[in-house]
């Protein structure tokens, strides 16, 4: 008579830092692989969606990625957001997100939307990751010409890493037609999401600069500079320490196609494709003599016939154009005849994204985690902390090092997922066909 099976011990269960260290190696172009793995059990749920993993992220890949841009195109088709990313992912939408809400910015975790864009009367600010929306009232100074905005994280030496629910500013720009005297203003005032009010308005006597059309872009400069591209070649600077509005013109004052970027060195930049082969990079070089203005100076250029595939390029620059600049993650997205493309200034590489086209798009940068819904109780016994103690970071190298071939072949997360939950089948029965 054949001896009954022999009963299989449990396989040791891995210590909750270790888990983290591993996710921490998922690459950041899978988004997909943290959200499946935090629905394998409650326990990996907890440990992805936890804010000090936020943290962790920023700690080890410093930059956040691209994960995609939300756009103005009004097409039921399309998805308001397309993802950038190798995989898919969810993000929570807004309860109410009508075509009229026209996105013009996003910056440390926040979109800012204009409702209703030529007569603006609210913001809606959405945070992409949780969900989370707040209307603003515009200013009451505010009448009816076209206006942009930009959204920040006002907290001195935040890194941006999880200032996701904090407080936030918006800057809000606009035109004044003051018939009375026949002159126009320029106008911006300031947010304030921890005082529910506008700060004071601030404005510079001048030929109006307007945004008549939701594709200008915006960049924020050292903390403190925000500029926005404006109809023509119009530049305008927003400082806010001294809340001064200032006005600078584009390198080429007779055309409107720039885009704003931040340059190599930290400064202004603008981008442009001026040819069919070529996108150009200026930098904004400020004069040593205060009489002296700043000028522009031309810092890069990158041949596309070199990095696009072959169609993709049109036969003039008028059906080509950057779309904008992601700031942090350094990226560029341009459209072209054969669709969207990225191309990150730092390595030169190119990605198609999509294969429709835009003539407007605000790009989302951002460490993305699964949103925690639920108040998880604590384990027993649990330790705080310890993620950075170096025995439990070594058997984290060590056993990502066995996921390598997987993550070559893009396939780490379903392997890492299918032989944990194989493992658990084996030990305790079933099935453990599933299809991620």
């Amino acid at each position: 008579m054949a001896p009954p099976p022999r009963r299989r011990d449990s396989p040791q269960e891995l210590p909750d830092e270790l888990i983290v260290e591993i996710f921490l190696r998922f690459p950041l172009d899978e988004p997909s692989c943290l959200l499946r793995a935090s629905l394998v059990s409650r326990r990996l749920y907890r440990a992805v969606s936890d804010p000090f993993f936020r943290q962790r992220l920023h700690e080890l890949h410093r930059t956040p990625p691209a994960l995609g841009f939300l756009h103005n195109r009004d097409d039921e088709d399309i998805p308001r957001f397309v993802h950038s990313t190798a995989s898919a992912f969810p993000l929570a939408a807004p309860d109410d997100h009508p075509s009229w809400e026209v996105v013009v910015d996003c910056r440390h975790g926040r979109a800012l939307f204009l409702i209703h864009y030529q007569v603006a009367r609210e913001l809606l600010i959405w945070e992409p990751i949780t969900g989370a929306q707040h209307r603003v009232p515009v200013p009451a100074a505010f009448e009816n010409l076209c206006p942009t905005a930009a959204v920040f994280c006002p907290v001195e030496g935040c890194s941006h890493y999880n200032c996701i629910g904090g407080p936030f500013r918006v800057v809000f720009v606009f035109a004044v037609d003051d018939n009375d005297e026949a002159k126009f203003f320029t106008s911006a005032s300031v947010y304030s999401s921890e005082t529910g009010t506008w700060g004071e308005v601030t404005r510079i006597l001048n030929r109006a600069v307007c945004f008549s059309s939701p594709y200008r872009s915006s960049v924020l400069v050292w903390r403190s500079l925000f500029y926005f591209m404006a109809d023509g070649s119009d530049i305008l600077e927003y400082d806010l320490d001294s809340h001064a509005l200032a006005r600078l013109e584009s390198p080429d004052p007779y055309t409107d196609t720039f885009s704003l970027m931040v340059a190599e060195d930290g400064g202004l930049g603008v981008c442009k494709v001026s040819d069919p082969q070529q996108l150009k990079l200026w930098s904004w070089q400020e004069s040593d003599d205060d009489d002296t203005d700043g000028q522009w100076v031309l810092s890069r250029v990158i041949y596309l016939g070199n990095l696009l595939p072959n169609g993709a390029l049109p036969l003039s620059s008028l059906s080509k154009r950057v779309l904008f600049f992601a700031e942090v993650a350094n990226v560029i997205f341009v459209t072209t005849d054969d669709g969207v493309f990225t191309i990150e200034l730092q390595s030169e590489r190119a990605k198609k994204v999509c294969d429709h086209h835009f003539w407007c798009l605000v790009p989302v940068v951002s460490f993305y985690t699964p949103l925690r819904l639920l108040n998880l109780s604590e384990e027993a016994g649990g330790e705080e902390g310890g993620v950075k103690e170096e025995k439990t970071v070594e058997r984290a190298h060590q056993l990502f090092g066995k996921g390598t071939n997987a993550v070559k072949e893009g396939d780490f997360d379903h392997s890492f997922i299918n032989h944990d939950l194989k493992t658990r089948f084996d030990v305790f029965g079933g099935k453990h066909d599933f299809v991620m």
